[in-house]
């Protein structure tokens, strides 16, 4: 999905902590608005302000540095596309007609559309019955109680944030391998733990206002239990698909549109020589030791949680749960 000398911008749409809680308890339904409600400002903006065909590939988050609820979605979006005003031409995205591509859209005006569509949204989960609202959230099955949270989340701050490419001679690939940390991986990686002890899980986590990973690190000690909490938090619907892609790059569409596009940038066709490789011609691996050719005898694949938690070494408190 990437084309030479077109800028890829990293845009994360957030839930206000307000929300937090209430999606815990409707993860399904409000994560899916989230997605829906981020790709509908983000298309509405681009094609009002940039008059391009927009496309956008999303990735779900449920975490903050500290494990807690933090509802966001990080989004690649290209900054160019197929004009939507001149049938033909290639449309890259500028700022009020400066020769600088590295704008997307006025951050204050999609914010404003992703806020009023998620609230719209939230409004008719509501009314149709799809939001599940009992203990500490039982008094939002009345209508104008509920109406006092939407009034309240409309005056609260939402999340936006926009970021063009890190250097100004950022290739596509270079763009896609920084935000592919964005898109895999899960709410801690191994890294970040620091020890276990007595009970208790130790790991690193950013903290301050300072974006990026130039933010002061702190350890953050919580009981086992807790920390098992907190990762649980994460853990989606059964089947819930948390990558998605819209637009130009759709499953329906990205095929057709990726064509129009090399096309437009008069880009070569993609390269699929590998396809038709003969293993026998892939040259072998050497020792890095001895420089003797080394030979494949054994591969053993990541065990599945399902199989771990099925295990003689499952944990105790599982074990004990039955």
């Amino acid at each position: 999905m990437l084309l030479p000398d077109v800028d890829y911008f990293q845009v994360v749409f957030t839930l206000p902590s307000e929300l937090s809680r209430l999606a815990l308890g409707n993860r399904k339904p409000i994560y899916d608005l989230l997605f829906r409600t981020s790709w509908g400002a983000l298309r509405e903006t681009i094609e009002a302000e940039q008059g391009y065909k927009a496309a956008a590939m999303m990735v779900l988050h449920t975490w903050n540095q500290k494990l807690e609820a933090h509802g966001h979605v990080h989004a690649v979006v290209p900054s160019g596309g197929p004009s939507l005003r001149k049938v033909g031409h290639w449309k890259l995205c500028r700022f009020k007609g400066q020769e600088t591509s590295r704008h997307l859209v006025d951050a204050r005006e999609l914010r404003r559309n992703y806020r009023e569509r998620f609230i719209e949204g939230l409004r008719r989960l509501h009314r149709d019955g799809q939001l599940k609202l009992t203990g500490e959230f039982e008094d939002l099955n009345d209508e104008d109680e509920f109406e006092k949270l939407l009034e309240k989340l409309a005056s609260v701050a939402w999340g936006l944030n926009i970021q063009p490419p890190p250097t100004s001679d950022c290739d596509s690939q270079t763009m896609l391998k920084y935000l592919a940390r964005y898109l895999t991986g899960g709410p801690i990686s191994d890294r970040r733990l620091v020890s276990h002890d007595d009970g208790t899980v130790t790991f690193m986590a950013r903290e301050g206002t300072t974006r990026g990973g130039d933010r002061k690190q702190v350890p953050v000690p919580l009981n086992g239990v807790e920390f098992v909490r907190r990762w649980s938090l994460h853990v989606l619907p059964r089947g819930y698909v948390k990558t998605r892609r819209y637009g130009g790059w759709s499953n329906r569409h990205c095929e057709d549109y990726m064509q129009l596009c090399r096309d437009l940038r008069n880009c070569p066709a993609e390269d699929d020589s590998n396809e038709d490789i003969d293993p026998s011609e892939v040259p072998e691996k050497e020792c890095a030791e001895c420089g003797g050719s080394l030979e494949l005898i054994y591969v053993e694949d990541k065990p599945s949680w399902s199989r771990t938690m099925h295990s003689p070494s499952r944990p105790y408190w599982y074990q004990e749960s039955g």
